[in-house]
C-alpha cells in the first residue's frame, strides 16, 4: 500500500442466525462534492462475512452500503431495511477503517472497529 492511503474492511454478522452474513453485497463510495458520491469499490462478504479491500483509498468521507434486503430475500426472509448505509470519515493517512455490521431482518447496529 502506498503511504498516506487508508484501508477499509468490514465484518457482517447475521444476529437472526448467529452466523456470518456470507455473500452480502457491499458497496463503498467516496464523497466528491456535497451530496455527490463516486464509486470506490464493490464486492461480497466471504464465507466468514468479511470483506477487505486489497488497495488503499485516499483519505476522505466514505459511505458503505450493505445489500441487506437482497441478502434476506435470498434466504426467504422478510426484512425492513432494503439496505443499510453507514457514512464515515477517514482522515488520518495510513489509518485502517473497519466498519462491522450486526444485522437482523428488523434491526442493525454498527460501530468503529479496529
Amino acid at each position: 500500500m502506498t503511504a498516506g492511503l487508508v484501508t477499509f474492511s468490514t465484518h457482517v454478522l447475521d444476529a437472526s442466525t448467529g452466523r456470518p452474513a456470507a455473500g452480502i453485497g457491499v458497496r463503498l463510495e467516496r464523497s466528491i462534492a456535497d451530496g455527490v458520491w463516486a464509486p470506490a469499490a464493490e464486492g461480497h462478504a466471504d464465507t466468514d462475512g468479511r470483506l477487505r479491500l486489497p488497495e488503499g483509498l485516499e483519505p476522505g468521507v466514505y459511505r458503505v452500503t450493505f445489500g441487506t434486503g437482497a441478502y434476506f430475500d435470498a434466504r426467504g426472509s422478510a426484512s425492513f431495511y432494503p439496505e443499510v448505509a453507514v457514512t464515515f470519515e477517514a482522515t488520518l493517512p495510513g489509518e485502517h477503517c473497519h466498519v462491522p455490521l450486526l444485522l437482523s431482518p428488523f434491526a442493525y447496529s454498527t460501530y468503529r472497529g479496529s
